[in-house]
């Protein structure tokens, strides 16, 4: 009994500290977004509407891999046993994608705008069970450079 009540601490411990470091990040991504927020882009594979002469073009990408916690598999096992969508793992789906946009941008200040945008995402399997260990979204795209 004793060992149920310090598994049950623990396990209690860390979805705590698990939720507030969640909860920090997407608040430090929302704080980054709300500051890239006038940099346009965009999945179209061409600059529409734009009169202005490009300079250059250069490939930009920014990557980011979060790791499935213990809890949040748990939380998994019991939602796929009773069925319905996992929201631990799509708010860790969202966090990836939205940190790999923000590092893409961030990777080139200069540009005037991103276009050809695209997310890739890919699974690092863990263990003979082949278990999500972590997970990695790569963003990239095309940063173009108006002439000044």
């Amino acid at each position: 009994m004793e060992q149920l009540i310090i598994f049950a601490v623990l396990l209690s411990l860390g979805y705590f500290f698990g939720r507030r470091a969640e909860k920090k990040h997407y608040q430090s991504i929302i704080e980054r977004e709300k500051h890239l927020i006038s940099f346009p882009t965009t999945s179209n594979k061409t600059v529409e509407h734009d009169n202005r002469e490009i300079d250059h073009c250069q490939l930009v990408n920014g990557n980011m891999v979060v790791s499935v916690d213990y809890f949040k598999r748990i939380l998994a096992k019991l939602r796929n046993f009773f069925g319905g969508n996992i929201q631990s793992y799509e708010t860790l789906i969202d966090r990836a994608r939205r940190e790999a946009v923000l590092r893409m941008k961030e990777s080139c200040p200069e540009a005037d705008m991103v276009i050809n945008l695209r997310l890739d995402t890919s699974s690092i399997t863990k263990g003979k069970k082949n278990q999500v260990g972590s997970v990695e979204v790569l963003a990239y795209g095309t940063a173009v450079y108006f002439c000044k």
